[in-house]
């Protein structure tokens, strides 16, 4: 009995399987893998959600948003415009800014929140807290969260709801961000028009 070894070091008897039968794979017909062509890196927008439906599948002949609660101010308007931004000066997402949208966003680490903040395991996965603007009075909010983590603002804790007033300073987790507001009494997508 003649024991023959694949390139790929299996042992096999030649008299009982013409290649190796480990492999599959005829022994005399072994290729390296060879790339289909150039190889092209894609860096990935990491400020960018993007959100599929369960599944990862629309359903068919049914509108994608049907059944979604539409913010006034994008039913007044046609579109749900930046109001402001969170931007994160401390923790492991440092660097990052979040958009801030009308009326009432909800923070936490899940990509279901409005605020995404996947950086911070600290950060409760959903409703940490919520980070309010209200059109009619021009005002930004922060409340507490649904959540057993706190917040701070300006170094205070949050029980209900604050103002929030330009470059305070918001803890959560391990996290601590800035608060850049857009809109105010200086602004106001409403009053602004196409030319």
């Amino acid at each position: 009995m003649a024991i023959k070894r694949c390139p790929n070091g299996h042992f096999y008897d030649p008299e009982v399987n013409a290649s190796c039968p480990w492999c599959a794979v005829p022994a005399d017909d072994v290729e390296r893998t060879r790339p289909a062509g150039p190889a092209v890196a894609h860096a990935a927008d990491k400020s960018t959600t993007v959100k599929l439906s369960p599944g990862g599948a629309s359903i068919a002949g049914r509108p994608e948003d049907e059944g979604r609660t539409v913010a006034v101010v994008k039913r007044r308007i046609g579109i749900d415009p930046v109001v402001g931004w969170l931007v994160c000066v401390k923790g492991p997402d440092r660097g990052r800014d979040y958009r801030i949208r009308s009326e009432k966003n909800s923070i936490g680490r899940s990509d279901s929140m409005d605020i995404c903040i996947s950086g911070d395991d600290s950060i409760s996965r959903s409703d940490h807290a919520f980070l309010v603007y209200d059109p009619k009075k021009r005002s930004f909010r922060i409340q507490a969260g649904l959540s057993r983590g706190l917040i701070y603002l300006n170094g205070e804790e949050v029980i209900a709801s604050e103002t929030l007033g330009a470059f305070d300073r918001i803890e959560m987790g391990r996290s601590e961000f800035l608060f850049v507001p857009l809109c105010g009494e200086g602004f106001q997508w409403e009053t602004e028009q196409d030319s």
